[in-house]
């Protein structure tokens, strides 16, 4: 799980992808956090994304770096928890300029069942569970 962490932190940029309905929802994220061992990413429940991982919480996310990508496929189980949404929020300071733990609107999600595939041209894939 560390070596995903790592990879999105250093990619800076990765996206989720959702569906709604019967439609597939893609968009940038920049929040990834590890708490305890677990991994998350942050939203806030007044987004399209908040309600449609309440409405089907599989999930996949895909970054790409340096030639390598990273594809994980989890579910992406809500943590309400004060804690949990104050762990990713001290870990991006900037983030508070618009949200806080204790707003009603912040929320963490952690992945469940995931299954990362680290993949590029020029290797062969690795894929790492947790």
């Amino acid at each position: 799980m560390k070596r995903v962490y790592d990879f999105l932190k250093s990619a800076g940029t990765y996206y989720l992808a959702t569906t709604e309905g019967d439609s597939p929802r893609v968009r940038p994220f920049g929040t990834v956090n590890i708490f305890e061992d677990r991994l998350y990413i942050q939203t806030g429940k007044v987004k399209a994304v908040s309600k449609q991982l309440a409405a089907n919480p599989k999930a996949e996310i895909c970054a790409f770096k340096d030639g390598k990508w990273l594809r994980v496929a989890c579910e992406l189980i809500e943590d309400d928890r004060i804690e949990a949404k104050k762990s990713m929020l001290d870990a991006y300071p900037s983030l508070r300029a618009m949200y806080d733990e204790n707003d009603g609107n912040t929320e963490v999600f952690y992945c469940k069942n995931a299954t990362a595939v680290f993949s590029s041209f020029t290797e062969a894939p690795v894929t790492v569970k947790f």
